[in-house]
């Protein structure tokens, strides 16, 4: 949104974002399967499922179906002139489901328990640029009336909004649920504004989620929702098969391999989504094999994405040539793709220093060796890997293998202790401001991976301005050096753009997706 001198975005008819009034006799109910426990659900934090946190709370803007910014619990916003200070108008009309009213002393509450956590939310540009303000003495967040509430920034942020309109942190809970004024340390309870309340949960085996019937807006058609826990990837298709489960969703629950079985089966849906993210392998180029960015070259040229995405992901993801698509903003500029090309990577790693000797390069008598480390509980990052493995060793690079628990992985790439491994960009609508804005703090394995560049320093300081930045023109000058840089010094191999999958039942109507990958719009879903 243009950030000109307080202009005022009008309400939109609630309507046109909610589903419609439910008008069956009967009660409906969408079972659908989960491989873990909804877990903790405290909106502020990072570990309870987001389609689950999406049922019960909702923030101030909503992402629609193409990611435009539309009302919600707010029903207008400005933003003046500098790009510092953020006005919103809030509903009178809603109440939690706890029975206590949404205003302006609730915004301000749930705001300052994500302050009083700042630690938590390093990844959050917003978060940072508001801790700057309190600490100049001023309120961040301050209530103008009851229905009416300012938020200051130290500095322009522009995608402040698109931030609220994500499931968390920005969502808001009932202050009956905070501990001691707070939420760092847990919760209550999960009471939201939402469309649904979660009334049971047996952990480890299923969650329920009831329509509120106190809801301020036009409730869904489905009264009930059971996400049932089916941690095991065959038996979530049988129980699709035998009608246990009515639909399956997201692209880590569903192989390539399943979603063309099911396409094959007249009792089903099958449905994919626009490209949401990219898979990419990381490159740690303080690692010693991996510090010449010739040779960081050579392993993107020696990466058949084709073969990849046709054969192994069976044509649902498409080969990428960038780390972000051209449809991703400000990722649409004129970058130079490297081609698989065997013959351009041995010249390059000649080049390096790495020559044959026998089956095997070596530089100055040590064999070339790294290892490649993905998440075990993901067989197609594993497939991959194995593929790779072979591919690269015809050239005599030996590359090691290593599958381990998500945590585990997790914690390697925030520690920096990997030479390659898998990821995956952020995904919209968090490209390219999240995704990016995270290199600068040691959130995953991109800011390590980046040490070893000479254009470290000056790519963090791009990312900051292009998030800071009130003039578009300056902003894509900011994000296109950063992208050029990151291609040119192949800090990243990408792989193919992913597309957001589901298989359902046929009596399940009204599916789709939503901008994040990561929810599920069972709101504007019904069952015949």
């Amino acid at each position: 949104m243009p950030l000109k001198k307080f202009i005022t975005v009008s309400a939109v008819v609630i309507s046109a974002i909610l589903p419609i009034q439910s008008t069956h006799a009967q009660e409906s109910t969408l079972t659908l399967a989960n491989y873990r426990d909804i877990r903790d659900l405290n909106p502020h934090l990072y570990g309870g499922e987001i389609f689950a946190q999406n049922l019960i709370f909702e923030g101030l803007v909503h992402l629609g179906e193409n990611g435009v910014l539309e009302p919600w619990l707010a029903t207008s916003w400005s933003t003046s002139e500098d790009g510092k200070i953020y006005t919103f108008k809030l509903r009178d009309d809603v109440t939690f489901s706890d029975g206590t009213k949404f205003d302006a002393s609730v915004v301000k509450a749930n705001f300052d328990a994500l302050l009083d956590n700042a630690n938590r939310h390093t990844w959050l540009e917003s978060i940072r640029l508001m801790v700057e303000v309190e600490k100049s003495g001023k309120e961040s967040v301050r209530i103008v009336d009851s229905n009416t509430v300012e938020v200051e920034f130290a500095e322009s942020y522009y995608p402040f909004l698109v931030e609220l309109g994500v499931t968390r942190p920005f969502r808001f809970l009932s202050p009956k649920c905070f501990k001691d004024g707070a939420t760092k340390n847990g919760t209550s309870c999960y009471v939201g504004t939402g469309s649904y309340v979660l009334t049971d949960n047996v952990v480890d085996q299923r969650a329920t989620f009831e329509r509120n019937a106190n809801y301020w807006g036009q409730i869904p058609q489905v009264d009930k929702i059971i996400a049932k826990v089916i941690p095991d990837n065959q038996s979530r298709l049988l129980s699709l098969r035998s009608g246990e489960v009515d639909m399956v969703y997201g692209l880590q629950l569903i192989s390539a391999q399943s979603f063309k079985q099911f396409e094959k089966d007249p009792r089903f849906g099958t449905t994919l989504s626009e490209p949401v993210s990219t898979r990419m392998l990381i490159l740690n180029s303080t690692r010693e094999n991996l510090s010449d960015t010739r040779v960081r070259q050579a392993l993107t040229h020696l990466t058949n994405k084709a073969i990849i995405a046709e054969r192994i992901m069976l044509g649902l993801e498409k080969p990428a040539d960038t780390l972000l698509a051209n449809n991703v903003p400000y990722a649409d500029i004129d970058l130079t793709p490297y081609q698989y090309d065997v013959a351009q990577a041995e010249k390059l790693l000649d080049e390096a220093g790495w020559k044959k000797d026998g089956k095997v390069r070596k530089l100055n008598g040590k064999p070339f060796e790294i290892t490649l480390s993905y998440d075990s509980d993901k067989v197609v990052e594993r497939t991959i890997a194995q593929y790779l493995q072979s591919e690269w060793s015809k050239v005599g690079l030996k590359m090691k293998l290593v599958g381990e628990e998500e945590q585990a992985h997790r914690d390697r790439l925030k520690h920096g202790d990997f030479d390659l491994s898998f990821n995956i960009s952020w995904g919209t609508p968090y490209d390219p401001q999240s995704f990016l804005g995270g290199m600068r703090k040691p959130v995953y394995g991109d800011y390590e991976a980046q040490q070893g560049i000479p254009e470290k320093q000056e790519i963090d300081s791009r990312i900051l301005e292009a998030l800071e930045s009130i003039d578009e023109t300056e902003r894509q000058s900011h994000y296109s050096y950063v992208l050029k840089t990151l291609h040119e010094q192949a800090i990243y191999i990408p792989i193919s753009y992913e597309q957001n999958r589901t298989i359902f039942n046929k009596r399940v109507e009204g599916v789709s997706f939503n901008p994040s990958q990561f929810e599920i719009p069972l709101q504007r879903m019904s069952v015949k």
